[in-house]
């Protein structure tokens, strides 16, 4: 990576938009006419740091740790700092590096956030402390919405100073955390749903010998009795009903040869309160009764 001559550093942008005691804005925008340009931004002791990438292929280099990312144009991080340190980013082949930097004091969100006010308000804060808000469902960066480039927008754009100005940006940067939240909480949900089915087919596979009724199963699971048939039906093309009593068959098949296990006993082991009921089953799925299978 090279130097920048003085002629690209008169064509760098690299603006503080906002400096409280809590927070710092800063905005860079650097042009070069080569093919490598490289940058630079500091992070502060205990600090969350928004970071805010505004074209391609930028990579970023910790120095704390020596992490190597890259990013796409349009994703950002949200990453804490435990002590200060200098990051590098560059670009390659690119003519422009943008991004924005929003830094954020530890003890501003701890207040604004206020952790020991509710168990949601502490996991967000831990998630926040494990920089758990860089990489969305640990797979890629997130991505902006347009409603955080808005937002962005209204920050590089705002003019006045002073009262107003520290009100406006505080504001501003709380709706950007709100979305953050927001977004993570939905992916979060959206893994939650597709495991559904998994989970219901788990809990009745260690539980169908159990005489237990949907309005139970749906009570344990924390799942309204609609979505549970539903889900498993669309999951599996079967009935959760059809699929325990396939599973309380199968087993009872393989007891039936110990003839020292009695059908009684059979019945309980399988989940049937009452003999009957699991002769009728068992005949209804093999064509013979338990019995009759027995004596061969």
């Amino acid at each position: 990576m090279r130097t920048k001559t003085a002629k690209e550093i008169d064509r760098s942008k690299r603006g503080l938009l906002f400096k409280s005691e809590d927070i710092k804005v800063v905005f860079s925008e650097d042009e070069t006419t080569g093919n490598y340009l490289k940058s630079h931004f500091i992070e502060g002791e205990s600090s969350f740091n928004l970071l805010f990438f505004l074209s391609p292929n930028i990579n970023l280099l910790a120095s704390d740790c020596g992490t190597h990312l890259k990013f796409k144009k349009n994703q950002y991080i949200l990453h804490y700092s435990s002590a200060e340190h200098r990051a590098e980013l560059w670009t390659e082949n690119q003519d422009v590096l943008k991004y924005l930097q929003i830094q954020i004091n530890y003890q501003y969100v701890f207040n604004l956030i206020d952790p020991n006010s509710t168990t949601e308000s502490a996991e967000i804060l831990k998630n926040m402390k494990n920089n758990s808000f860089i990489f969305l469902h640990k797979e890629t960066p997130p991505n902006m919405t347009v409603e955080m480039h808005m937002i962005l927008k209204e920050i590089s754009g705002y003019s006045k100073k002073g009262v107003m100005q520290k009100l406006f940006i505080e504001a501003k940067i709380i709706k950007l955390l709100v979305l953050i939240f927001e977004q993570f909480k939905e992916k979060d949900n959206s893994d939650d749903h597709s495991k559904t089915p998994e989970a219901i087919k788990k809990f009745l596979d260690e539980n169908y010998h159990k005489n237990l009724k949907i309005e139970e199963i749906s009570k344990i699971l924390g799942i309204n009795q609609s979505k549970l048939r539903k889900e498993f039906k669309e999951h599996y093309h079967t009935t959760i009903v059809n699929y325990i009593s396939e599973l309380r068959m199968l087993k009872a098949k393989k007891m039936i040869i110990n003839n020292q296990i009695m059908i009684k006993e059979i019945a309980i082991e399988c989940g049937y309160e009452y003999v009957q009921n699991f002769t009728r089953a068992f005949k209804k799925k093999f064509g013979v009764s338990p019995e009759k299978l027995r004596l061969g």
